[in-house]
């Protein structure tokens, strides 16, 4: 059975933990740069992005997630992991976001997305969510909301807008585990 970490600098760390249990697979919380050798694949979850990689750098992450990424180890940004993952940052996809795209905390809304290859429905809840302004050839837009961009894959890396943990569906976090299986058997 897969492990996979989930980055615990900021964010709804244990609800990501409790749904890739629910989902089949081992989950830690990952708090040190060592952690990242015993894990399958990662979660960068939604918090404060400014925070999050200040963080990053304070714990000395950055090169350490970036050659995690090189390894083919699936990851996984939620909301601000989503910008975390993006070309301004720790440049895993080739993507362009827009931070609080949204609005503020109050605008926080919670819809049905349609998630291709995933699923009809996809709950997903927004708050303060950045938006996916442009890709490059190689990633896949995953789902719209208003003809906006808010879930993308590029290979073993996968990103959404929303905050997945925070309802009851296991549609996205299903998607990552199988991921990270998938590129376990390689």
């Amino acid at each position: 059975m897969s492990t996979i970490g989930v980055l615990a600098l900021q964010g709804a760390v244990d609800e990501h933990i409790r749904m890739i249990e629910k989902s089949g697979a081992n989950a830690i919380a990952v708090k040190r740069v060592s952690q990242l050798e015993e894990i399958s694949g990662l979660i960068i979850p939604g918090g404060e992005s400014t925070a999050v990689r200040r963080l990053i750098d304070k714990y000395h992450f950055f090169e350490p997630l970036q050659a995690f990424a090189k390894s083919e180890k699936p990851v996984f940004g939620t909301c601000a992991g989503l910008i975390l993952m993006g070309r301004d940052h720790l440049r895993l996809m080739d993507m362009e976001v827009e931070r609080n795209a949204f609005g503020r905390q109050r605008e926080s809304f919670e819809v049905k997305l349609r998630v291709k290859g995933v699923a009809e429905e996809v709950e997903a809840v927004f708050i303060r969510a950045p938006l996916v302004r442009a890709v490059g050839a190689s990633v896949d837009v995953l789902s719209t909301y208003n003809d906006e961009t808010v879930a993308v894959q590029e290979g073993n890396f996968l990103a959404c807008s929303f905050h997945p943990e925070l309802t009851d569906d296991l549609s996205m976090h299903r998607l990552f585990v199988e991921m990270v299986e998938n590129a376990c058997t390689v």
